[in-house]
């Protein structure tokens, strides 16, 4: 399929750019003209592999997504999740060596944007090269979260805090809402992104269930008392550098 702009694909990027800082109209215009190449793909499958040199970035459309690396006995561990707007292999552009692979985990529709198009964008757009760079730093700083809370915190503070940046980070782009967003992941894939066993991952939401803090059904996570988990988690929202916040 030829490379052309596909106005949904940029409408969710635009979203997720406008989340992290203010767009221009000339900013938004050049966006909506990126020619892209649309890719429906089932869940569990690679988007780009670790080892490869992609030509392309990679925009999560609908579905999850998420970075990950396999070691030699076929143990995974997640290193991140990524929702509709995000960008995961955006520094293809000046890595050119995949040093982990970027899979769905959902049924997903990603639009490839080219290299070549994403620095002409940015060349010819000094603005949006900043805005693309703050959202890689954001990256950097939701690892150090990740790291923290492998390192530091409890299960049970740990699962808190993600449940609180999942959250955050769908209502930015208008995908959460009243306490509620999608949970499309089993439990085995948190457990790969928490570095616990789907059993420990079990117990902790049951715990939190007992303590009428979630509820969890249909793939929907519901937060029954946001402030009680904030508490637990010790979460502060700066690291995610959000714009602007929808109302809860």
């Amino acid at each position: 399929m030829l490379s052309a702009p596909n106005q949904h694909a940029m409408a969710m990027l635009v979203r997720k750019l406008e989340s992290i800082a203010l767009l221009s109209v000339e900013d938004r215009q050049a966006i909506e003209s990126l020619p892209v190449r649309i890719h429906k793909l089932d869940a569990r499958q690679d988007i780009v592999r670790d080892g490869d040199r992609p030509s392309h970035c990679s925009l999560i459309i609908d579905g999850w997504a998420c970075r990950y690396k396999l070691l030699g006995d076929g143990k995974r561990q997640i290193l991140s999740f990524h929702v509709p707007g995000d960008m995961p292999d955006l520094q293809s552009l000046h890595v050119p060596n995949m040093d982990h692979s970027l899979g769905t985990l959902t049924k997903a529709t990603v639009a490839l944007i080219p290299h070549e198009s994403l620095r002409e964008l940015t060349a010819g757009h000094p603005s949006l090269a900043a805005i693309f760079w703050r959202d890689t730093l954001i990256d950097a700083g939701i690892f150090r979260e990740w790291l923290v809370s492998m390192g530091r915190r409890s299960a049970f503070e740990h699962v808190a805090h993600l449940f609180c940046e999942l959250y955050l980070k769908l209502q930015a782009v208008g995908l959460a809402g009243n306490y509620r967003c999608p949970l499309p992941i089993t439990q085995a894939d948190l457990a790969d992104a928490l570095g616990l066993t789907p059993v420990h991952v079990n117990r902790v939401l049951m715990e939190m269930r007992g303590k009428t803090l979630i509820t969890l059904r249909s793939s929907t996570l519901v937060i029954e008392a946001w402030n009680d988990l904030l508490r637990i988690a010790e979460f502060d929202p700066t690291y995610l550098q959000l714009e602007k916040q929808a109302a809860a």
